[in-house]
């Protein structure tokens, strides 16, 4: 969607030079004069920072799928485990921790303190086991825009801060790559909306894995408008295991890659479990060869688990033990003491990389057009505007079959405002609305063709009791929107910015929404109906961009 971007380019200008206000914590540059850096900086005296991180969560993977246990435990609610915890991460030089999923109704007040009070910031992943893109399933709709910009509301405030992923290994492999374009459109929406609140500038990034489609996800999400493109970009790599070394874990190819890449960049999560775990690749990530690239690191993880990736213990009685890993860890990131250069003498060349497009053996997915706003008014405009409207509360399956039959191409055509194409980058204008107004939109299409050319059909809004008919009732607030979307045909560009703020949360749009509903999507010129979970979710500046 085109017209939001000349809304977002406005406010994310503006903000990009904007005067900074001094925060608690010495805050991280990661932009000097508005022109694009591959470095992190101390604010205050210029030294160059470097990430000395550890990944902070129990029982939870973020790995761009949707599980179906939808619980978490947000850390940073829970203040005995911060005062247990904080401590044993200062003793392994911690300067920064990442979160996957936080709540964003409950009150962080206190371990975001005493995270402040350690020199420790926050890399906060912005979606949560339920709410976040999948893979598989890729949308970007009103459910997620509320959830993300929730956590954003409420983490502004803090000024340890220093960042958001919008994403963590969304696209594995080349044949899921399309759901690039919409966690792109993530990383663009959470931006200006951070702008347009006039928050801290804090950066959105990515956080992607190894493999082979690293090269051209690292250029996706960094070539165009800068206002499209991530902040900073986090490779989750664990490629070092046991006595390897810089070139027999790729890690001198990994680093010629990202040479010339033109925000800063840093392993997101490492640390091979494989045999013996010695962590010696701190001492390369740490030294001469990589810092002139990377900006440092953030070990897998704290809390040992199934997985056996944990630094510590929590026993029954939730006191902490040290396990062994512990130490061998800490025996090699305290000797860490990576020379960097100063901002004052930083000179930034590196430029915007190159969109792919005929590449991964012509399978990469990913439109550089990216799919529109979610813009809850426009969809609450639109239902209005209906005379064929879903009822309240249908069940997932009732939405999946119903969809099933309008969005069959024998039937007719009555999905196009509301279908998203991430690789042809056609989206309908009402495509990032919630499942229950989408599917109102394809009532109301077969009804009107209905009434048109089938007058022998006397109940065409009907659908086995789960539509209804209504009076269009258009207030004067939406017609503009209405009109800026192509009224009831869905095929104008919006050029209006979202009103609304994530902080009420997402509205309920259904019993379908806390399960399965189809999201009527063409990929590749092939109708597939994509099953993904959306829920009702409610869904600071450590960085700033100067």
């Amino acid at each position: 969607m085109k017209g939001f971007t000349t809304v977002s380019k406005a406010l994310v200008a503006t903000a990009l030079c904007a005067t900074a206000v001094v925060a608690d914590l010495d805050p991280i540059v990661i932009k000097a004069s508005c022109v694009k850096g591959s470095k992190f900086f101390y604010k205050s005296n210029g030294t160059e920072f470097f990430i000395k991180g550890v990944a902070y969560q129990e029982d939870f993977s973020s790995n761009g799928t949707v599980s179906g246990d939808k619980k978490y435990k947000d850390p940073l609610a829970d203040v005995d485990g911060c005062t247990r915890d904080i401590p044993l991460l200062q003793q392994l030089q911690t300067n920064t921790i990442r979160v996957y999923a936080l709540d964003p109704a409950a009150d962080h007040t206190k371990c975001m303190q005493m995270l402040q009070d350690a020199g420790i910031y926050l890399v906060a992943d912005l979606g949560e086991p339920a709410t976040s893109i999948n893979r598989n399933d890729p949308e970007w709709n009103t459910d997620l825009y509320d959830r993300y910009t929730a956590v954003v509301d409420a983490f502004q405030q803090y000024s340890n801060v220093l960042g958001f992923f919008a994403g963590n290994e969304v696209s594995n492999s080349a044949n899921n790559t399309v759901a690039s374009a919409f966690v792109k459109a993530a990383v663009r929406d959470t931006k200006a909306y951070i702008a347009q609140k006039k928050y801290r500038q804090i950066g959105v990034g990515y956080a992607t894995n190894d493999d082979d489609t690293r090269t051209e996800l690292a250029n996706y999400f960094n070539c165009g408008p800068a206002e499209d493109a991530i902040d900073f970009w986090g490779y989750n790599v664990y490629s070092w295991c046991g006595k390897s070394s810089y070139t027999e874990s790729k890690y001198d190819v990994r680093t010629k890659e990202f040479s010339t890449y033109n925000v800063p960049a840093f392993f997101a999560e490492y640390g091979c479990i494989t045999p013996p775990r010695l962590f010696t690749e701190v001492d390369a990530l740490f030294g001469k060869d990589m810092t002139e690239v990377w900006s440092g690191g953030i070990v897998y993880m704290y809390f040992q688990e199934a997985n056996n990736y944990g630094l510590v213990s929590i026993g029954s009685d939730e006191k902490a033990t040290k396990r062994p890993d512990f130490s061998t860890y800490s025996s090699h990131i305290v000797k860490a003491e990576p020379t960097g250069v100063d901002s004052a003498s930083y000179s930034p060349s590196n430029s915007v990389r190159a969109c792919p497009s005929d590449s991964l053996n012509g399978d990469w997915q990913a439109n550089s057009t990216l799919p529109p706003t979610p813009n809850k008014e426009l969809c609450t405009c639109m239902v209005q505007n209906l005379t064929c409207i879903a009822n309240d509360d249908l069940e997932a399956d009732v939405i999946q079959d119903n969809f099933d039959y309008l969005c069959d191409p024998g039937v007719g055509d009555y999905c196009g405002g509301v279908t998203a194409n991430g690789t042809l980058g056609n989206y309908g204008a009402y495509s990032m609305c919630s499942s229950q107004e989408r599917l109102s939109w394809s009532f109301n299409a077969f009804y009107l063709n209905q009434t048109a050319n089938n007058p022998g059909n006397n109940n065409p809004c009907d659908f086995k009791k789960a539509a209804k008919k209504q009076t269009p009732k258009l207030a004067d607030s939406c017609k503009a929107l209405v009109s800026q979307a192509g009224g009831l045909q869905g095929t104008g560009t919006v050029t209006s910015a979202p009103t609304g703020t994530g902080s009420g949360g997402s509205s309920h749009t259904g019993k379908g929404a806390a399960g399965s509903v189809t999201v009527p999507r063409f990929e590749l010129g092939m109708l597939q109906l994509a099953v993904y979970v959306t829920v009702a979710g409610l869904v600071g500046g450590g960085m700033i961009l100067l």
